[in-house]
C-alpha cells in the first residue's frame, strides 16, 4: 500500500544538524567576538602596564632625597616613556600627566613607605613614586551588540629605589636621639661628636650603642675583626633598605679598628697578618697617643709591623697616653695659654662636654655640641702651626670641623703632619708602623671614615634582629683610637668607646667617581 502523499517528507531526518547549527550560530558568533575583543583588550592592558612600569622605574631613579628629587622623578616618568600602543584605536604614545609636587595626590604620587600609607611631604622623604598612565580605548569588533566588555583601559605602577652598601664595614649605631629626633635629621648633627658605646653584655641595645650588621662574612670575633680592620672588607654588599643585626664580640675586636690609626697592639695578627699589610692605616694618623722613647725612635715604618730601630709596634705598651695629655676639667672653659704650654701635642679631641670625663656632661647625652678646643689643638701643635696661622682664612670658617682639619693636614702633610717630641716619647701623625698608609681623598675608601646605619633601637632590639629599616645612612669620622685613657688618676675614656664626628649623609660614591670608592649602589625596583 502506497504512503499518503507527503508522509515520506515528514519522516525524513536528514539535514537536522544544519538546523541545530543555524539556531546556535548567534551564540557562537557572540563567543568568538568576546574572545577576540577580550584578547585585544588584554593585550592593550599589558602595553599600558609595561609603559606604567617603565615610567615608575624611570621616576624612581631620581629619588635621591636631594633638592628637586620629586620634580626630576616626575619629569623622568613623563619624558622617558616612549611606548606606543598597537591595539588602541588611535595607536599613539602612552602618556603620564605631568605633575611635580611632592605629595600623594593626582596622577603622580610620592610616598614615604612602600605600603603607600604615608604621603611624602618633601624631596628628602619621597622614597616611592606611584603613577597612572592615561586611559586608552579599543574599538569594539563584535561585542558592542551584547555589551559584555568595556573598551577603555588604564594602568598604574609604584616603584622605589633599592640601595646596597658595599666595601665598608657593616656597622650600625642606635639613634642617640631617638626620643627627640626619630628621623635623625643629619644636618642637625654635622660636626658634632657622638660617643658610641659597645654593647658587650649581649643585652638590649639602647641609645648610643653600636653594633654590626649581617653581610655573610665569617662569624665570631675573628670575623668581626676582619670587617673592622681589613681594607678589603669581606662578605657581600648589604641592602641599605633592610638590614639584620649581627651578634658577637664588641670590645675585644676594637683593636682591629685601631689599625686605621697605625696601632697594631692586641690580637690583630689574625685579621691583619704578621706584617699588618691587610689592615693599612690612613695616611693621616693624627691621634692623642705617643710612641714612648724607651722603645726606640729609630727609622720610619717599613711595612712589616716594625718602625725600625728597637720599635716593636705589636708591643701592647708601644703606644701610650702622654702623662701631660689633654685633660680639661671644664666643658665651658678652653685651656689657658699656661695650660696649653704644659699639654702634649693633641690629637683631634672630643667635644668639650665629652672631653672632661668618661661620661661627660653633654645635655644631649651621647651627642656633643660640636664645640671642641680648637685653640688648644692648634697651639699644642704650634711647631707646625706658627704664629700668624689664620684659621678663618684657611678653612673659610673660624669653627672648622675635625674632619676638615684632618683633610687639610693630609693635603699638607709635609708641613702639618711632622713628628713632635713630648714628655716620654713622640707623636706620630703619619704612619710609623705600617707605611705609607691609605691616601686621604684618593681612590680608596678613607680609612678613618665609616658609613654607618642609624637604627631606632627602642623596643628591645638585641641579638639577631631584622629585617630592620635604617632611619638614615651617615658618614662619620673616627677621631681617636678606642682605648681606656687615664690621666692624673682621672678616667677620661673607656675601651668600649668609639668616638666619631658626623660628616653628613652617606654619599653615593664615597666622595669620588671611581669604582674603588663605590660604597653605595642604587637600583630601581617595582613595588606593584
Amino acid at each position: 500500500m502506497n504512503d499518503p502523499i507527503g508522509s515520506h517528507f515528514l519522516r525524513d531526518e536528514s539535514g537536522a544538524v544544519a538546523a541545530t547549527y543555524a539556531m546556535a550560530l548567534t551564540a557562537l558568533i557572540v563567543i568568538a567576538g568576546v574572545g577576540f575583543d577580550y584578547g585585544r583588550l588584554a593585550t592593550m592592558d599589558s602595553e599600558l602596564q609595561n609603559g606604567a612600569d617603565q615610567a615608575a622605574l624611570a621616576g624612581a631613579t631620581q629619588l635621591d632625597a636631594k633638592s628637586g628629587a620629586c620634580s626630576r622623578a616626575a619629569t623622568a616618568a613623563v619624558s622617558l616613556v616612549t611606548n606606543t600602543t598597537i591595539l588602541a584605536n588611535d595607536a599613539s604614545t602612552i602618556t603620564v600627566a605631568s605633575e611635580t609636587a611632592c605629595d600623594a595626590t593626582g596622577t603622580v604620587k610620592f610616598w614615604q613607605n612602600k605600603d603607600g600609607t604615608t604621603a611624602a611631604t618633601s624631596d628628602a622623604n619621597a622614597r616611592f613614586i606611584e603613577l597612572t598612565v592615561a586611559t586608552r580605548t579599543v574599538d569594539y569588533a563584535f561585542t558592542p551588540i551584547v555589551n559584555l566588555l568595556q573598551g577603555s583601559v588604564s594602568a598604574g605602577a609604584m616603584a622605589g629605589l633599592g640601595s646596597s652598601i658595599c666595601k665598608v664595614p657593616p656597622v650600625f649605631m642606635c639613634n642617640p636621639n631617638e626620643g627627640g629626633d626619630p628621623n635623625f635629621t643629619v644636618s642637625s648633627y654635622v660636626g658634632k661628636g657622638i660617643r658610641l658605646v659597645a654593647n658587650d653584655g649581649g643585652g638590649t641595645y639602647g641609645s648610643g650603642n653600636f653594633g654590626y650588621l649581617q653581610n655573610n662574612a665569617a662569624g665570631g670575633a675573628q670575623g668581626i675583626a676582619e670587617l673592622l680592620g681589613k681594607s678589603n672588607v669581606p662578605g657581600d654588599c648589604i641592602s641599605a633598605d633592610a638590614v639584620t643585626t649581627k651578634p658577637g664580640a664588641q670590645v675585644s675586636v676594637l683593636d682591629a679598628l685601631n689599625t686605621r690609626f697605625d696601632i697594631y697592639t692586641g690580637n690583630t695578627t689574625n685579621p691583619c697578618g704578621n706584617n699588618g699589610a691587610a689592615c693599612p692605616p690612613s695616611a693621616n694618623t693624627r691621634k692623642d697617643l705617643i710612641y714612648p722613647s724607651n722603645n726606640g725612635n729609630g727609622g720610619g715604618g717599613n711595612g712589616n709591623g716594625n718602625g725600625g730601630g728597637n720599635n716593636t709596634c705589636s708591643n701592647p705598651a708601644a703606644w701610650a697616653v702622654p702623662t701631660n695629655g689633654y685633660a680639661p676639667t671644664s666643658s665651658s672653659t678652653v685651656l689657658s695659654d699656661t695650660q696649653i704650654a704644659a699639654t702634649a701635642p693633641m690629637g683631634y679631641p672630643r667635644d668639650m662636654c665629652h672631653a672632661i670625663s668618661a661620661s661627660g656632661n653633654c645635655g644631649g647625652g651621647n651627642i656633643g655640641t660640636g664645640t671642641w678646643d680648637r685653640n688648644a689643638y692648634f697651639k699644642t701643635n704650634s711647631t707646625n702651626y706658627l704664629a700668624g696661622f689664620d684659621i678663618t682664612a684657611t678653612f673659610g670658617t673660624a669653627t672648622p670641623t675635625r674632619y676638615q682639619v684632618y683633610r687639610y693636614e693630609a693635603a699638607n702633610a709635609g708641613t702639618r703632619l711632622l713628628p713632635q717630641s713630648t714628655t716620654g716619647g713622640s707623636s706620630r701623625p703619619q704612619p710609623f708602623c705600617v707605611s705609607p698608609g691609605v691616601a686621604v681623598g684618593g681612590i680608596a675608601v678613607d680609612r678613618r671614615v665609616l658609613t654607618v646605619a642609624v637604627i631606632n633601637c627602642g623596643g628591645g632590639l638585641q641579638g639577631t634582629s631584622g629585617p630592620l629599616t635604617p632611619t638614615k645612612w651617615v658618614d662619620v669620622f673616627l677621631t681617636e683610637p678606642s682605648l681606656r685613657r687615664t690621666i692624673g688618676g682621672t678616667l677620661y675614656t673607656e675601651n668600649s668607646d668609639v668616638y666619631v664626628e658626623v660628616i653628613g649623609p652617606s654619599q653615593l660614591a664615597g666622595g669620588g667617581s671611581t669604582a674603588a670608592q663605590l660604597i653605595r649602589r642604587d637600583v630601581p625596583y617595582l613595588v606593584r
